[in-house]
């Protein structure tokens, strides 16, 4: 929370003030300088600059940022100066999303605080019949002073039965290990979603934008019955102009980048799963993939070979048809995360099954499995059906994590046993998901099990040392040694070992703060 920026210069009415900044509203035109912090969440207008981002993703190089670029709120701009416009404010801010999650997740309760919760429900009135039974044998047997003695070893009994260490034993390993998550860019929801991460055996990973960095380029256009290349990429940029997707923006771009004029579109229409279709320029336009052509019953027979060649290679390929004719072919590749594939073998070394997901082809889908070490494939699946294709993988009995980034994956993220989303993702997958990796790195899913798995050791230890401690020295206070020993345990010292009991349980958990993830 001390992250916080306290001011912001606001360029208003042609000049530069500076305000708190809870006065800074949505549209605010907001100038920062070198070394200053970033005031809050907003995309840079002018100038350019590098921003250390680190308390944010944890990595230590500054990030370039220019026109168009987003910037969070709490980072420090390191050279340049720029001006930006305020796109989030107040507790929408990534920071103040942040602190929520992490004040939520250190306020819940894991289930295994349930348990200790069911055994402190017994174990305060069975210790309270102890105290009694202990007063009322040593004043019916004790000798000289039997008043003297039964006060001081019921007293003794109560002290050192207090249950201060198993009511510590969970909440304290939850506040750290949630902590040590958000300081590595892992926001954990809740306790509960901490405590199942370690169960998980199954993850299943989102293609697009979560595997890939979801910014695909077109690299090949073939075309057919004699119409040329910008004629093909054209009309594909024409008609993909009013698509969201990924592969659409990759087309505009690179029509764009062409310097081609597109035409405007009427009676667009989005297939999901499938592509598009719109009239351009008088022609019936479909753009898309296979299935999109065998619904409108377009040949692609001859042209079978070339398609596969690309897919094979990685490439998702897409099909312009004029006038329910094949006109072209337009390969988009988008290439895979840096830390994809050691992402993938870290978790195969905590022996975690890993599985894609995605909309494309078998081979194309293959292809880029291939390329992260993943074997199991979950190819040609419609958006609206990745929900139950979770729901079959925890058929058979699995633990499953679902890890994606879009509007369409929040179905699946919420279905799955763990949710994980990218912070780079939208903020419906954000809210649907359990855990948020907001440093964008793979390698931080294996990072949440191992701290997941830690985590519930510690809580374990904990809860054993708490537990056994009381029940060892509960007969000690009753008086079981002195008829073999004549000792007994003074209360100054069931005070001490009482609070040295706690101290363990919490030095315990604060050695969670050491851990490597």
């Amino acid at each position: 929370m001390g992250l916080q920026a306290k001011t912001a210069r606001v360029l208003r009415d042609g000049k530069e003030l500076d305000i708190s900044i809870d006065q800074v509203i949505i549209g605010d035109i907001i100038r920062v300088r070198p070394g200053e912090k970033i005031p809050v969440d907003g995309i840079v207008e002018s100038g350019e600059s590098s921003v250390d981002e680190s308390m944010l993703t944890g990595e230590s190089i500054p990030v370039d940022k220019a026109k168009g670029d987003s910037v969070v709120g709490a980072t420090i701009n390191k050279s340049g100066t720029f001006t930006y416009k305020a796109t989030k404010v107040g507790s929408d801010t990534m920071l103040a999303q942040i602190i929520r999650l992490v004040q939520e997740a250190q306020g819940s309760k894991a289930p295994i605080q349930r348990i200790a919760d069911l055994i402190s429900s017994y174990f305060v009135p069975a210790v309270l019949m102890l105290a009694i039974l202990t007063f009322v044998i040593w004043y019916d047997f004790g000798s000289a002073s039997a008043l003297l003695f039964a006060i001081l070893n019921t007293v003794a009994v109560l002290i050192i039965a207090c249950p201060c260490a198993m009511g510590l034993a969970t909440p304290t390993a939850i506040m750290v290990g949630t902590g040590k998550g958000a300081e590595n860019g892992i926001l954990i929801k809740d306790a509960e979603s901490l405590e199942t991460a370690h169960k998980i055996n199954t993850i299943i990973f989102d293609k697009t934008g979560t595997l890939t960095k979801g910014k695909p380029e077109v690299t090949d256009i073939i075309t057919i019955n004699k119409i040329n290349k910008n004629e093909v990429l054209k009309l594909a940029g024409s008609i993909e102009k009013g698509s969201e997707h990924s592969l659409a923006e990759a087309i505009v771009q690179e029509a764009e980048a062409q310097k081609l004029e597109l035409e405007s579109v009427s009676k667009f229409k989005a297939i999901a799963g499938h592509g598009v279709e719109g009239v351009v320029d008088s022609k019936q336009i479909f753009l898309g993939n296979r299935r999109l052509m065998e619904r409108e019953q377009i040949s692609v027979g001859s042209y079978i070979d070339q398609i596969e060649k690309l897919e094979s290679e990685g490439k998702t390929v897409m099909m312009l048809a004029v006038d329910a004719k094949l006109a072209g072919l337009i390969a988009v590749a988008d290439t895979v995360k840096e830390t994809a594939r050691s992402g993938v073998e870290a978790l195969q070394k905590l022996g975690i099954e890993v599985a894609m997901i995605t909309g494309d082809n078998q081979r194309t889908a293959q292809a880029i499995a291939g390329k992260v070490g993943i074997t199991r494939v979950l190819a040609e699946v419609l958006p609206y059906q990745k929900e139950a294709e979770v729901r079959k993988v925890q058929a058979e009995g699995k633990k499953v994590a679902m890890v994606g980034d879009g509007i369409n994956d929040a179905p699946a993220l919420a279905a799955a046993d763990i949710g994980i989303a990218m912070g780079s993702g939208t903020d419906v997958a954000i809210e649907a998901a359990d855990i948020t990796l907001i440093n964008k790195d793979l390698q931080s899913v294996a990072s949440a099990i191992t701290l997941s798995k830690k985590t519930m050791r510690t809580i374990k230890l904990n809860l054993f040392w708490a537990f056994g401690y009381n029940v060892i020295l509960i007969p000690v206070a009753m008086g079981i040694l002195y008829p073999f020993f004549h000792l007994l345990l003074n209360p100054i010292f069931a005070s001490i070992a009482m609070a040295s009991s706690s101290i363990s349980v919490v030095s315990n958990s604060l050695l969670l703060k050491r851990i490597k993830i």
